[in-house]
């Protein structure tokens, strides 16, 4: 049903991506003779918006729905195509030249999905199968919904009804009727709206409401829990984009909890996305010594979630690296990290040789989010935990770098850090006191989900890590 909403509602913009088969491109092609599907590829703006030649309006202004098929291949040969498509979806309307022109056309994205959706929710964003050119918060924000095509079965013939059906011309008719219709307001006389939506996430949650309600109650009665299917529904397809945004952008979406109240009860009910969790990246449970999950700034500047393997051999103190993505700086750190752990070890065991010992680290990057360079403190507290055989504290994140001589740098972006580690099942977290002034800057509901531990030099990290005393 949710795929049919843009037919009916003016301006509405939503994407479903999932496996092939399953229908997707058909009803936006078949459906409606008011509806044009454009097949992945190039297009321009003067077939989409507006020739400035010719003074005509391109499809927004013709059709009620443009859908684009297979999203992977969209691209503009303008370099301004994305930013008019940004500013019709968010307002429905688009200037082009001394020309501002207004259309009620929604916008559908689909296309598929190539790898499985959990493997995708752990180690990158729903949005990925996107072009590079639109992967930007600001486009992804205007998406009204995001519809789980994953969720829906591929079609077989018995899935056809041999009873009577509408005559598309018919269905048609009665979609360009409702679009001259409005429920957006149905749901306030049941429902309040929680304090995680911010004005856009409102009005996409309208939308869908009302929507919904045309298809199921086009006579206009409908019932509570009417509403309130509705309304869950819209809440989730609405915070699904929000999740994706959250992986994008960083901080400036963490308000993802959605909810509504009850009018009658005051009761406040949250809704939930099913596919969303990744809690299963930083395992639950002691993991074995040498090993040691860390987060921080990859080298396009994207939070990410990397894990760090030792193995301790009986040797005579050699150092092999692997994993490190070809970075010089990276293998640089981890010398640095081996340096001061040779010159240091008497300070965290007196009874452990460095020089009895070979060791072998293998850094995985587990979030696709590129190279982490910032490794010297974390490969430490894995050389300590490798050489005395101690585990670091079950689903614990040790963040922060060190300098050579054993200066602690802070964490950048320490909120957008903290967030990477709640979605990745972290518990616990080990940061350098010279963090502690960016703490304001972190949501209260996202800070005191962390049991914390500051560490106030490289030793003292080993230490928290550990769980020494």
């Amino acid at each position: 049903m949710a795929r049919m909403i843009p037919f009916v509602e003016n301006n509405y913009n939503v994407c479903e991506l999932g496996p092939r088969g399953t229908g997707k491109s058909h009803i936006y092609k078949e459906c409606s003779p008011n509806s044009i599907l454009v097949s992945g590829g190039q297009t321009t703006v003067a077939n989409l918006f507006y020739n400035m030649s010719t003074r005509r309006v391109g499809l927004v202004g013709l059709w009620d729905l443009v859908a684009f098929d297979e999203v992977a291949g969209i691209s503009f040969k303008d370099k301004d195509g994305v930013q008019i498509m940004k500013d019709y979806m968010a307002s429905g309307s688009f200037a082009r030249g001394r020309e501002q022109i207004e259309a009620s056309a929604g916008m559908v994205f689909i296309g598929n999905i190539n790898q499985s959706v959990e493997s995708l929710v752990k180690t990158s964003h729903l949005l990925a199968p996107f072009p590079e050119a639109m992967i930007d918060s600001a486009f992804f924000d205007r998406f009204h919904a995001y519809i789980p095509g994953w969720e829906i079965p591929k079609m077989r013939p018995e899935f056809f009804t041999d009873r009577y059906g509408l005559i598309v011309d018919y269905l048609a008719e009665f979609y360009r009727e409702m679009r001259k219709r409005n429920f957006a307001d149905a749901i306030d006389k049941y429902f309040k709206l929680g304090n995680n939506l911010n004005q856009r996430d409102v009005i996409a949650v309208r939308k869908t409401v009302s929507g919904l309600i045309k298809l199921l109650y086009p006579h206009g009665q409908f019932e509570k829990e009417d509403v309130r299917e509705c309304l869950e529904y819209a809440l989730q397809v609405r915070r699904r984009v929000k999740e994706q945004l959250k992986k994008i952008g960083g901080m400036e979406f963490y308000d993802v909890h959605f909810s509504y109240i009850d009018n009658e009860s005051l009761e406040e009910h949250f809704v939930s996305v099913k596919e969303q969790g990744g809690g299963g990246l930083i395992p639950d449970g002691p993991s074995k010594p040498g090993i040691l999950h860390t987060i921080g700034l990859s080298n396009k500047g994207m939070p990410g979630l990397y894990r760090l393997e030792l193995q301790v051999t009986k040797g005579s103190g050699k150092l092999v690296t692997s994993g490190l993505w070809n970075s010089s700086v990276a293998k640089e750190q981890v010398k640095i990290a081996f340096d001061f752990f040779k010159a240091n070890s008497s300070r965290i065991s007196a009874g452990s040789k460095v020089r009895d010992h070979d060791f072998h680290l293998h850094a995985v990057e587990l979030q696709n989010t590129g190279p982490f360079t910032h490794l010297a403190l974390a490969s430490l507290v894995v050389f300590a935990s490798g050489l005395l055989g101690k585990p670091v504290q079950s689903q614990m994140v040790v963040m922060g770098d060190m300098s050579l001589g054993g200066t602690v740098t802070p964490v950048q972006s320490l909120a957008e850090c903290l967030q990477v580690a709640f979605d990745a099942g972290a518990k616990k977290v080990a940061l350098p006191m010279s963090s502690a002034v960016d703490i304001p800057s972190i949501p209260a509901e996202l800070f005191t989900k962390f049991q914390t531990s500051f560490y106030a030099d490289p030793v003292d990290a080993v230490f928290k890590a550990l769980g020494v005393d």
